[in-house]
């Protein structure tokens, strides 16, 4: 209330009654050393937090009234540094210091203004000859625009962008988001959890977000790395003194993209650091991008506030590409790689290589790289013998028939039933059964095992695939059905 009444006084005297009002009520010396003092022992740390606090003044109570752009600031500094800030007041004021603590979006005078991090100048490299000739020192020239770009997107593929990228039913909402993400189109999440197994394009949709992110506005400031990195760069923080830069770096940024996020698992300080980090861009409205092979409540070892905090925005996943996505994949990456590639090879390809983009990515240059080495064409004969030299030892995977024979034989039912769109209670289980091996052995994506069973919808397999993943675990009767299919499959192998 003392507030409003004073900006509604300050509003009513002229502009040089208000500046000598102002300078009166807010300069303190007091305050001036205890800020100094405190800043020393720490000044990026101090400064990244003290842009969003505002000092209101000395109370003739002793109060110092302090004003926060929000509570997580507001609590990390009271944690932090205000101890030592009421220590220092108390020192020269000779009498008990208390904080008033006040809650506003709008400052208009922080307490240290946000200084963006400066650039990193390489010093010149000098050449000296046989019989050097003086030469005149010249100023360090700052890096081209090219050469900062390059450095502040380290690690990220160049070649990963959403244009290349190939959008499927399997994961078209992950691509959706991740180009809101990226100040696109459409609604933005905070932050973008993307999960899913192992090569099916997360890092790509990570790099793009980047390259976006980077393009549409080239002075973000942007912060790319797997977990294993942040571990690291925390531990050397920590090492050699030097978490005031650590913490400038990742609080500071405009935009943390972290992959591989399940290595964080079991790291109780790194991820205590990590819940700091979180937080402070959270607040800030910085977007957060996370990458991870498993969902949020599947990861192990992993506090439950930085679980909890992961589903507060969106969480997409990327699911096995179907057959018609992963020969568009192989059309794709022979077009980026300047390569003609025969329709029946693509498809080859695609049908062999069934569950993994990076290794069906792999394959294809293995057969491109031979074929041009061998002065070979790539025609059918040839990708059929590499592909049966390259993968010996793959075991024969049955096929989606093969397992719907399989249940129909173990239930005694006909085929014709477990497809149909019957309800009966043993043909439903039995259904179910077969959507979840289907899921578990062929690696299909859900919209693929759909168009199988009657063109049913993708959300019926997910559901389908959970019921029995849960009975399986708990239900004694299911876990011997699955067992003694699985037998007859391994058999038929």
């Amino acid at each position: 209330m003392e507030n409003r009444w004073l900006d509604v006084g300050l509003n009513m005297l002229s502009s040089a009654e208000k500046e000598s009002m102002v300078t009166q009520l807010f300069h303190s010396p007091e305050w001036e050393v205890a800020v100094r003092r405190v800043r020393d022992k720490s000044p990026a740390t101090f400064d990244c937090w003290f842009a969003g606090v505002q000092f209101d003044g000395i109370g003739e109570d002793s109060t110092v009234v302090l004003r926060a752009r929000d509570e997580f600031t507001r609590d990390w500094v009271r944690d932090h540094f205000q101890p030592a800030l009421v220590e220092e007041l108390e020192s020269q004021l000779h009498h008990p210091v208390t904080v008033h603590w006040v809650i506003d979006i709008s400052l208009d005078r922080p307490v240290a203004a946000a200084q963006p991090p400066q650039p990193v100048v390489p010093k010149p490299l000098h050449v000296v000859a046989h019989e050097p000739a003086p030469v005149a020192e010249q100023p360090p020239a700052e890096p081209p625009t090219s050469v900062r770009r390059a450095l502040a997107l380290a690690g990220v593929n160049p070649k990963n962008t959403f244009e290349n990228f190939v959008v499927g039913p399997s994961n078209q909402l992950a691509f959706a988001a991740a180009v809101a993400a990226s100040g696109g189109s459409g609604r933005r999440y905070n932050p973008l959890f993307l999960c899913g197994a192992t090569g099916l394009g997360k890092t790509h949709l990570v790099h793009a977000i980047a390259h976006r992110i980077r393009r549409d506005n080239p002075s973000a400031r942007i912060v790319y790395g797997s977990a294993d990195s942040f571990t690291n760069e925390f531990i050397t923080a920590l090492t050699e003194r030097r978490m005031d830069e650590f913490r400038a770096r990742y609080h500071g940024c405009d935009a943390l993209l972290i992959d591989d996020l399940q290595s964080l698992a079991g790291k109780t300080q790194t991820q205590e650091e990590f819940f700091t980090v979180f937080n402070a861009l959270h607040a800030q409205d910085k977007q957060i991008v996370l990458a991870t092979d498993k969902y949020p409540q599947q990861l192990d070892r992993m506090e439950q506030r930085l679980v909890s905090r992961f589903t507060w925005g969106l969480v997409a996943d990327v699911q096995t590409p179907e057959l018609e996505t992963r020969v568009a994949i192989v059309r794709k990456k022979a077009q980026l790689e300047n390569v003609y590639l025969p329709d029946d090879v693509a498809v080859l390809l695609a049908q062999t290589v069934q569950s993994n983009v990076r290794e069906l990515e792999g394959m294809l240059i293995r057969l491109v790289a031979k074929s041009s080495l061998m002065n070979v064409p790539l025609d059918l004969d040839f990708a059929r013998n590499e592909l049966a030299i390259a993968l010996p030892n793959r075991p024969q995977v049955a096929s989606m028939d093969r397992i719907l024979d399989a249940v129909c034989n173990h239930f005694h039912i006909k085929p014709a039933d477990i497809v149909s769109h019957a309800r009966h209670r043993s043909v439903a289980r039995a259904r179910h059964i077969a959507m979840y091996l289907c899921r578990q052995r062929l690696k299909c994506s859900f919209p693929e095992i759909g168009r199988a069973f009657a063109n049913r919808d993708h959300t019926t397999v997910m559901s389908a695939v959970r019921k029995v993943e849960a009975l399986r675990d708990a239900d004694p009767e299911t876990r011997a059905h699955l067992d003694a299919i699985e037998r007859r499959l391994c058999s038929a192998d």
